[in-house]
């Protein structure tokens, strides 16, 4: 399925319930957006993951389905709740309750880029606000979710990857008491999220190729994870945040030497999870 906000790649042949998904490496920013904003395209991407589509392009091959956003992270972030308006942005919100991702402009609608950068010269009215749902996290969203009951009536489990990356000085600012930063952190709520046996799979993954894994700290994964991941009925989802400077120059946002290797070890990862979402037996007919 291919539209114009996000592609869904999927494989001829399905073996597994595995999904891999990429919300935030979106970079087609439109020209209204640019013109209304004011920061240059190349400050806007420093929100992007950037490449994190292409590190796991493998999966339709390897027999899972692959979801992929083209909305920038800067313009709607997916993995926020559609409820998540920022009053200092937008016109008409009504303050609630304190929420730190939108007080920090990192609503559904961010106010801010990496760094607290203001992506506009004021406020946007609602009705656009509105739209951009509409239009971008609606559809995404519904997707996903066709998609995760999808795999789990036909395989009696699910198990999506959401796929991030994090900026380095991200991980230096958060992992102060940390002995050895970490390359990549797995977020699955605390274990809410996703079955024991998905996460202890991935990590190993991981660590098999020397990188160094934490769990749930700083990143304990967001909406998506906290939305989708229902080990008890059998859909897990583990949030997976990547360094970016393991595959990346994250001044000139060009991949260097190390993507090539990142995106074996990805690749690996593909293929270890899809093992693991393999129903036992075969599942009686209906």
């Amino acid at each position: 399925m291919q539209t114009t906000n996000f592609d869904l790649f999927l494989p001829e042949a399905p073996v597994s319930g595995a999904i891999f998904a990429s919300p935030h490496s979106g970079r087609r920013y439109g020209e209204a957006f640019l013109d209304a904003s004011v920061l240059d395209s190349h400050t806007l991407r420093s929100s992007e993951d950037a490449f994190v589509d292409k590190l796991i392009a493998a999966a339709p091959r390897l027999g899972v389905p692959l979801l992929v956003a083209h909305t920038p992270r800067a313009f709607v972030d997916l993995n926020r709740a559609a409820d998540e308006l920022d009053p200092a942005l937008i016109l008409g919100v009504r303050r609630q309750a304190h929420n730190p991702r939108v007080t920090s402009g990192l609503g559904v609608i961010p106010r801010v880029v990496a760094g607290g950068r203001p992506i506009y010269h004021g406020r946007i009215p609602m009705e656009e606000a509105q739209r951009r749902l509409g239009e971008h996290w609606h559809p995404y969203h519904q997707a996903l979710q066709d998609l995760l009951a999808a795999q789990r009536a036909a395989f009696g489990r699910a198990i999506l990857v959401d796929c991030h990356s994090m900026p380095h000085e991200a991980i230096e600012h958060h992992c102060t008491t940390m002995d050895r930063l970490p390359d990549v952190v797995l977020g699955d709520r605390f274990g809410a999220s996703a079955d024991p046996d998905v996460t202890a799979a991935i990590e190993a993954v991981f660590e098999s190729e020397g990188l160094v894994v934490a769990r749930n700290s700083p990143f304990a994964g967001a909406y998506i994870s906290q939305r989708y991941g229902r080990p008890s009925s059998s859909q897990s989802v583990v949030q997976v945040e990547l360094d970016r400077s393991l595959y990346m120059d994250e001044r000139t946002l060009v991949p260097h030497e190390g993507f090539a290797r990142i995106t074996r070890v990805m690749t690996r990862l593909i293929e270890t999870v899809s093992g693991i979402a393999r129903p036992q037996m075969p599942l009686a007919a209906e």
